[in-house]
């Protein structure tokens, strides 16, 4: 049985639960997703991060 870090974005801690013993939210895992060259999504979120930024 492996377990995976995980991260809280509302408190910005690490723990090995679902949820965050702080702040009682839903934690997440800190890995980026996986790249592939046949990401038929890939356009439309490079879109999407480069008008966030512009805003």
């Amino acid at each position: 049985m492996s377990q995976e870090i995980l991260y809280c974005s509302n408190c910005e801690c690490y723990t090995l639960k679902n949820t965050c013993k702080l702040c009682n939210k839903k934690t997440e895992s800190p890995k980026p997703a996986k790249f592939s060259p046949l990401d038929k999504y890939g356009k439309y979120r490079r879109l999407y991060k480069k008008e966030m930024a512009s805003q």
